[in-house]
C-alpha cells in the first residue's frame, strides 16, 4: 500500500489534462498547425462545401452520405422537428427568467419519457434516436425563446432547410439565404471538438448504457458551466467594457498586469489561432458586407492585433468564441441563446461519441488518490 501511494501522485493530472481517456476516430486536432478535421476532412472544407446535416451524418456514421442517403436523412429530420404539445406545455411552466440552457437540459431529458426504450442493440432505435435529437433540439430552443416572451411557439416549416428553419422559428420571419448559409456553417464549426468536457460527460453517461436522451441532457448540463459554454457572451461583454479602439491597449495592459483572463483568447489544444476563429472572422465580414457593419468588430480586430503582439509568443491566440458572438449578434440572436446554439450543433458530436462508445463499451471507473484521514475511531455523540 505504501509503495502504491508513493507512486500515485506522479500519475495525477488535475482535470485529467493530457490523459488519454478513450480511442476515437471522430475528430483530430493539430494544435501546432491549427488544423481541425472531422473523420479526416478539414473543417474549413466542410464549412465551405458541406451542410450541417451532411456533416452530422459524417460524424455519426463515419462516411459522407450518398445523395440518396443524405436526402433520406434530411427528410427524416424534417419529419421529426415538431415536439409533443405536452413538452411545450411543460416549457410554459418554466420561469421566464430561467436560463435557456436549464430549459434545454430539462426538455432534452423529457424526450426520454416519450421515446426511451434503451434498445441499444437495435440499429433502428439508434437511427430514430439520432434523428429525433438532431431534429427536436433546435425546436425546443426556439420554443423557449418565444414562450419566455409570452408567445406561443411557432411550428417548423417543412419547406425550409435545417438552419433556415431554426432562424425562422426563432425570429418568426424567413431568413435571408446568406444569413441561413452562414448560420449553417457556424453549426458545422461547433459540431465536434474531440474530448472536451461535455463530450467526456456524454461518453461517461453513455458507458452506463442509459438512453441517448439522458446522454445529451448530461452533456447539455456540462456545457452550461461558465468554464465550457458561454465564452462568446463574455467576449461581447468584454468588448463593451473596453468601449473604444483607443482604450484597447490601456485596457489590455491593465488586464495582463492584473493577470485577468482575456475572453476569447487561448485554448488548451491550439498554440496558433483557432482554425474555427479564422473561418468565423470571414463569415462575420460576409454578414457585415450584406447587412451593415458592426463597430464592435473593429474593436475586436484591434484587440486581436494588440493581444497577438503581447501574448502570441506564449501561444495565446483567438479561439472559436472570439468572433462567433459577433456573428450571432448580427443574425439577431439573443446573447443568452449563444450556448444553446452551441448545444444544437454539438448534439451531432455528442451522438457520434455515444454511438462510438456503444461499439466498444466499458463503463468509466477511474481511480482516485485518497487524501483524507485514516485510522479514526468512532466517538459517541456525547463525547464529540
Amino acid at each position: 500500500m505504501a509503495a502504491s501511494g508513493a507512486q500515485a501522485p506522479s500519475l495525477f493530472r488535475p482535470g485529467l489534462e493530457g490523459v488519454p481517456a478513450t480511442q476515437s476516430s471522430i475528430c483530430d486536432i493539430d494544435g501546432q498547425l491549427g488544423v481541425l478535421t472531422y473523420r479526416g476532412y478539414r473543417v474549413d472544407e466542410l464549412a465551405s462545401q458541406s451542410t450541417f446535416l451532411e456533416t452530422a451524418y459524417l460524424l455519426i456514421w463515419g462516411e459522407l452520405p450518398t445523395s440518396d442517403q443524405l436526402r433520406e436523412f434530411e427528410h427524416e429530420v424534417q419529419m421529426h422537428r415538431r415536439v409533443s404539445f405536452r413538452i411545450r406545455d411543460m416549457m410554459k411552466c418554466f420561469p421566464s427568467g430561467g436560463h435557456p440552457m436549464d430549459a434545454l437540459q430539462s426538455s432534452a431529458a423529457s424526450l426520454g419519457l416519450f421515446y426511451s426504450r434503451r434498445a441499444l442493440d437495435n440499429p433502428e432505435y439508434i437511427v430514430s434516436a439520432v434523428v429525433r435529437l438532431i431534429a427536436k433540439i433546435p425546436t425546443m430552443v426556439a420554443a423557449f425563446q418565444l414562450i419566455r416572451k409570452g408567445q406561443d411557439p411557432i411550428q417548423p416549416r417543412d419547406d425550409l432547410a435545417y438552419a433556415a428553419n431554426f432562424l425562422y422559428m426563432l425570429t418568426e420571419r424567413e431568413p435571408d439565404p446568406l444569413a441561413a448559409r452562414i448560420f449553417d456553417a457556424c453549426l458545422i464549426l461547433h459540431a465536434e471538438h474531440s474530448l472536451n468536457a461535455s463530450t467526456f460527460s456524454a461518453r461517461v453517461t453513455a458507458s452506463t448504457l442509459t438512453d441517448p436522451y439522458a446522454v445529451v441532457a448530461s452533456a447539455v448540463g456540462t456545457l452550461a458551466g461558465p468554464l465550457h459554454g458561454g465564452a462568446n457572451e463574455d467576449v461581447l461583454e468584454m468588448l463593451e467594457s473596453i468601449g473604444t479602439e483607443d482604450q484597447v491597449e490601456p485596457w489590455l495592459d491593465r488586464a495582463i498586469a492584473g493577470k485577468q483572463k482575456i475572453m476569447g483568447f487561448g485554448h488548451r489544444e491550439y498554440k496558433v489561432k483557432d482554425p474555427r476563429a479564422v473561418i468565423l472572422q470571414k463569415l462575420a465580414e460576409e454578414l457585415f458586407d450584406r447587412f451593415g457593419h458592426d463597430p464592435m468588430y473593429d474593436l475586436a480586430r484591434k484587440l486581436e492585433e494588440a493581444a497577438t503582439q503581447r501574448l502570441g509568443p506564449k501561444g495565446i491566440f483567438p479561439n472559436v468564441d472570439f468572433y462567433s458572438g459577433l456573428v450571432y449578434r448580427k443574425l439577431g440572436i439573443p446573447e443568452d441563446l449563444f450556448t444553446p446554439i452551441f448545444a444544437i450543433a454539438r448534439t451531432a458530436g455528442w451522438l457520434a461519441h455515444w454511438k462510438e462508445q456503444l461499439g466498444a463499451n466499458r463503463i468509466y471507473r477511474p481511480s482516485q488518490i485518497y487524501t483524507g484521514e485514516a485510522g479514526r475511531d468512532w466517538q459517541p455523540i456525547g463525547a464529540r
